[in-house]
């Protein structure tokens, strides 16, 4: 299946498994996102913010000095435990050959802790950075992080069983949207893609398409 497909193969799951109030309450946040008038992300032609962040390994990987290599894509996921993210990660997968082929790596970052932010398949099968954001510190600088309402709030951790504040190891109720910046080897941004609807995600073709305007 596309990764389109089995996006909405994980939305129809989603609207038969989840209770109807969590639905709603979800529904209602995504609408409110996109009724904000707020503008998510970063800029195309905007300087890309240097960072430090820290893989499931313990190591410490440098933005600037990863541009040095060549072009990075960036991609902020909300977790490990969100289905849309784990499609979307393992379809980035596929094309790893591809994005390579373009000189590119793919950095993937996530406000869980380097603990959570992989199950022990993940860590075995994907072949790119991921990297917890502790706080949602970048993702912040980055224009992708939020706040979760109190109504959110307590449809996570009371309806649905997900206290992300344990999963990320803070006292924040926070996460980014879902977000994705293509930055060339001088820091700047060439191309971001933003979409408040977590359940929606750029194709991993039109990744490509992107990364060959470089």
């Amino acid at each position: 299946m596309s990764m389109k497909e089995q996006l909405e193969q994980a939305k129809s799951g989603f609207i038969a498994r989840v209770p109807v109030e969590a639905q709603s309450q979800i529904f209602r946040h995504i609408a409110e996102q996109q009724q904000s008038g707020r503008v998510y992300g970063l800029k195309v032609g905007d300087i890309a913010p240097n960072f430090v962040l820290t893989n499931p390994l313990g190591e410490q990987i440098t933005l600037y000095d990863e541009l040095i290599k060549g072009p990075v894509i960036l991609t902020f996921y909300r977790g490990s435990w969100c289905p849309y993210c784990n499609i979307q990660l393992r379809a980035y997968q596929e094309i790893m050959p591809k994005i390579h082929e373009y000189g590119a790596q793919l950095l993937a970052i996530t406000p869980q802790s380097p603990d959570n932010s992989l199950t022990q398949k993940e860590k075995e099968q994907l072949t790119f950075q991921v990297l917890s954001d502790p706080h949602g510190l970048v993702a912040e600088r980055y224009h992708l992080l939020f706040e979760m309402p109190d109504y959110l709030q307590h449809t996570f951790k009371h309806i649905l069983g997900r206290d992300l504040t344990a999963f990320n190891k803070t006292d924040r109720w926070i996460l980014p949207i879902p977000g994705i910046y293509l930055l060339d080897r001088e820091r700047v941004v060439r191309f971001t893609h933003a979409n408040p609807d977590f359940m929606t995600r750029m194709e991993p073709q039109d990744l490509i398409t992107q990364l060959k305007k470089l």
